[in-house]
């Protein structure tokens, strides 16, 4: 192995390295902190940006005919290594909150990398005039932006105010994106390009060359300076210059591309990126263009975000790796095309899969075909790291043919003719490395546009409701006819789902005439429109519309939403034929069963109507309060960890439906934040900042409320569609146990399907205790087993069971411990969503009651007095603190006595010291 090859092996280690990083928190997100910003940070920062700082010298010494010395490479080792150790630093400081650590590591990225673009500057100064210096001017550029984008990403981990943190996110991103990556990628496409084709390069390439960098300079500068200081639409005129400067330099490579077609992995993957590229930058300039203020732009620029970092930035990394790996391995023609071959296996099978994965990750679908999609995708790109480790060691295989190394003036004269590089050094080269083409270049693409359709169809099966493929979505519209002839007209009506109503929401048609309905959901929540005959819309996202046929209409018709709780709320229509032969009234109709279709009366429609009551007998039928839980029954932990010294507090919160135990023998299908009801629990101290992202990977939507934060709810309690993300961040100002739930209607049945937790936030200097618990109190009202929420059953207030930390008597079966000569905090918030509660512990004493804000019982009082209960209203919050006189076993309560009979209760198991 040549000493070049041994080089470049060893310098894109830290490449392969950050690469496998970003594929295990993919695989692993739902249980790392702060999986988000790890995964885009450790493609970016790590992967893309190690690769950057190696290539870019690697062409800067190609293009200026520059000879490597010992000490040039010595201080390119130094730079690679304050690089990673500052990439490093940077990911533990965030995971760890740990704003110290995250500066220090920014400040050495910055640093590193600066170096990095003054070593380029320095060297084309001191070379000749070069046609393609203009290509080093990209790197260089490109290379002095990245510390101004590493001190804004310091900037927002020490927390900013919500108004400044939409702002400076979106600078941080696009002086790192659309600056650092975007002009590397664009300065080195010119050249690599055509190279990679096989091709020579278009006569105006250096010509457009420059005037692509100076449009993307200046359009980046506008757009950021307009970020920081004016309004949305003003910066959608700096990035539609720099989009223009992108689309200068496009066409050179497409005149390239026309000469000889992309027909490898590496120009596919090349052209792709590019296409996402262009595709990202345009949207997000018409999305700064339509948006306000910034606040609306915050909840829509997120549209591009896969597609820039995915899409572009990974794609045409590993495009870029495919191609040059081989190249700068070396080892002769026979070498270069072994090595090119591993490299190559199964090309378009693997950017087909790719692309398409991430179309359909991209565009509204059902929240399940959007995660087998992510799925599909993260496979296409991991291919490529066996296929490297493979490339490698065919390459050591193959090394044994003599060969000359090519120098830095064939290198060179490569670049600029188009030439294969082993050709130029005169050494004899065989055929071209094997191009997928013909009859198994159209089998793959079949074979992958298979395997996206299964990811479809996966996902839809999965979730048919999603489609209105569930039960009865086929069911013959005959029922809806009567006894009327059909007169051959059609009917079509336009209706709006809007507000929780149907708009119109009462229907007329000719008797005889076939309905057609249009449904457009204008809400922010997912609806649909299910009718008594059997016919439904299937689940309708917002902004989309569903066009499905009634049927002859004969008879009235009901028909109403079938997400939970929107019938109950008045998501109700009704379609009344009129003129001869009508039958108004449904029950005269014939009908199934002879009724007006209510929720759950008919076979067809039998499970649409979730949680509506009376279709099936209630799971209440198996309750028994005296009998204890299963084998492998573990409470819910109630024990609360003080806080810790982060001030940072980023959280991923994934929207999960399970079918979950709540009494011994009872199930639920329950909405939960984090998998759990209540979900997890977040503690911090007054003036820390919270940074939560909701997650739906829910079936409807769902929206989250932070009691522990003050701000306008429009746009972070706004409800979100399966398989969207919101950001929702606030500084917590005053102390408290804060209640966080769902805010998306009807609000009583997500609350009561597990949609709730708790948010504490010491009051200041806190005093330590031996123990803390959290006890939060909720009610089930119990549909079917395995069911949802019984709609009818909520509206009456009366609940079936009252639980702490959602399972009825579990800290019965296990008891909280506590020691004699402790002392015991007990955090309470009753959740609802109708109940509060009148926390009490039998045979105890309160001495310390804090309430809602505020101390209303200290030790050492004046009145000598103490506290029997902490009485709180639904979501007031507060904590009571005891010493157990003795040993024993010390029930607790809700004093509300019915509450503490239907579930409320356990026992604190107090021991000698």
């Amino acid at each position: 192995m040549t000493d070049r090859s041994a080089w470049h092996l060893r310098a894109n280690a830290p490449v392969v390295a950050w690469l496998l990083a970003t594929v295990v928190v993919a695989v692993a997100h739902r249980w790392i902190p702060a999986s988000p910003w790890l995964l885009v940070h450790l493609l970016l920062l790590g992967a893309v940006t190690n690769a950057i700082c190696v290539w870019s010298q690697h062409f800067t010494d190609a293009l200026l005919s520059r000879r490597v010395t010992p000490a040039s490479r010595r201080w390119q080792v130094a730079r690679l290594v304050l690089l990673n150790v500052a990439v490093v630093a940077t990911v533990a400081g965030m995971v760890t909150a740990t704003w110290v650590v995250t500066l220090v590591g920014a400040v050495g990225v910055g640093v590193a990398v600066a170096a990095h673009g003054t070593a380029l500057w320095r060297q084309s100064r001191r070379a000749l005039a070069a046609r393609f210096r203009i290509c080093v001017a990209f790197y260089v550029a490109a290379a002095w932006l990245l510390p101004f984008g590493a001190g804004l990403g310091a900037t927002l981990a020490r927390g900013l105010d919500e108004a400044w943190h939409t702002r400076v996110v979106l600078a941080h991103a696009g002086v790192n994106l659309l600056g650092f990556v975007g002009l590397t990628v664009m300065g080195t496409l010119m050249t690599l390009w055509p190279t990679m084709l096989r091709t020579r390069m278009a006569d105006d390439a250096p010509r457009a060359a420059r005037t692509t960098l100076a449009l993307m300079l200046g359009g980046l500068a506008a757009g950021v300076a307009a970020v920081l200081l004016a309004a949305p639409p003003v910066a959608a005129v700096g990035l539609a210059t720099y989009l223009a400067g992108v689309l200068v330099s496009v066409r050179p490579l497409f005149t390239a591309a026309r000469r000889r077609p992309p027909a490898t992995f590496a120009t596919w993957s090349a052209a792709c990126a590019l296409a996402w590229l262009v595709g990202a930058l345009a949207t997000l300039t018409g999305v700064l263009a339509l948006s306000g203020g910034w606040e609306t732009a915050a909840g829509r620029v997120g549209i591009v975000t896969v597609p820039l970092v995915a899409g572009f930035a990974a794609q045409v990394l590993l495009g870029a790796l495919t191609y040059l790996v081989p190249v700068v391995l070396g080892g002769g023609p026979a070498a270069v095309r072994s090595t090119t071959a591993v490299l190559e296996r199964g090309a378009v099978v693997r950017v087909v899969l790719f692309n398409g994965a991430l179309a359909f990750f991209v565009l509204p679908a059902p929240s399940l075909v959007h995660v087998l999609a992510s799925l599909t995708a993260l496979g296409a790109l991991v291919a490529f790291l066996p296929l490297l480790v493979g490339a490698v060691l065919a390459h050591r295989r193959a090394r044994r043919t003599p060969f000359v190394p090519p120098t830095a003036d064939d290198v060179a004269a490569a670049h600029a003719l188009g030439q294969d590089l082993h050709a130029r050094a005169g050494a004899r080269q065989g055929p071209p490395v094997e191009a997928v083409t013909g009859p198994r270049r159209k089998g793959s693409a079949v074979a992958a546009l298979s395997v996206l359709l299964l990811v479809a169809a996966g996902g839809v099966a999965l979730d048919p409701a999603a489609l209105g493929t569930g039960s009865g979505a086929t069911s013959a519209a005959a029922g809806a006819a009567g006894t009327v002839a059909a007169t051959g007209r059609t009917t079509t009506v336009e209706v709006e789902a809007a507000d929780m109503r149907f708009v119109p929401s009462e229907i007329e048609v000719p008797a005889g005439d076939t309905l057609v309905l249009v449904v457009t959901n204008t809400d922010t929540t997912v609806h649909d429109l299910a009718l008594d005959t059997g016919r439904t819309s299937g689940r309708i996202a917002p902004g989309a519309t569903e066009t499905f046929d009634v049927g002859v209409v004969g008879r009235a018709i009901d028909g109403w939403c079938t997400v939970v709780g929107h019938r109950q709320m008045g998501m109700v229509l009704t379609i009344t034929p009129t003129g001869p032969g009508a039958v108004p009234d449904a029950s005269a109709s014939g009908a199934p069963d002879g009724s007006a279709g209510g929720a759950g009366d008919h076979e067809g429609m039998a499970g649409m109507d979730h949680g509506s009551g009376g279709a099936a007998s209630s799971a209440a039928e198996d309750l028994d309060f005296m009998a204890t839980p299963g084998e492998g029954f573990t409470a819910h932990p109630a024990e609360l960890a003080p806080a810790g010294p982060e001030t940072v507090h980023r959280v991923r919160l994934p929207v999960a439906e399970a079918v979950t135990e709540v009494a011994p023998g009872v199930t639920q299908r329950l909405w939960t934040f984090g998998g759990t009801a209540p979900g997890p629990t977040l503690r911090g101290k007054v003036g820390d900042r919270f940074e939560i992202t909701l997650v739906n990977d829910g079936t409807i939507g769902h929206s989250i409320d932070f009691h522990a934060g003050a701000l306008a709810p429009d746009e972070p309690m706004r409800t979100i569609a399966p398989g969207e993300e919101l950001t929702y961040s606030f500084t917590a100002t005053m102390s408290g146990v804060w209640m966080y739930h769902c805010s998306t209607m009807p609000m009583s049945a997500h609350i009561a399907n597990g949609m709730f937790g708790a948010v504490v936030i010491d009051p200041p200097d806190l005093a330590p205790v031996d123990r803390e618990y959290l006890l939060v109190q909720s009610e089930y009202y119990l549909g079917p087993q395995g069911g949802e929420v019984d709609m009818d059953r909520l509206a009456t207030g009366d609940p079936d069971v009252v639980a702490f930390n959602g399972y009825a008597n579990q800290y019965d079966a296990e008891p909280l411990p506590a020691r004699l000569g402790e002392r015991v905090r007990i955090w309470v918030l009753p959740a609802g969503p109708h109940r509060g509660t009148s926390f009490h512990v039998v045979g105890g004493q309160f001495d310390t009651v804090f309430s809602e804000g505020a101390y209303q019982l200290r030790p050492g009082n004046a009145e000598a007095g103490g506290s029997q209960v902490l009485g709180l209203a639904v979501a007031q919050g507060g904590f009571v603190e005891m010493a157990f006189p003795e040993a024993g076993r010390y029930p607790f309560v809700s004093h509300a006595m019915i509450d503490a009979e239907r579930g409320a209760h356990g026992v604190f198991a107090v021991t000698g010291p």
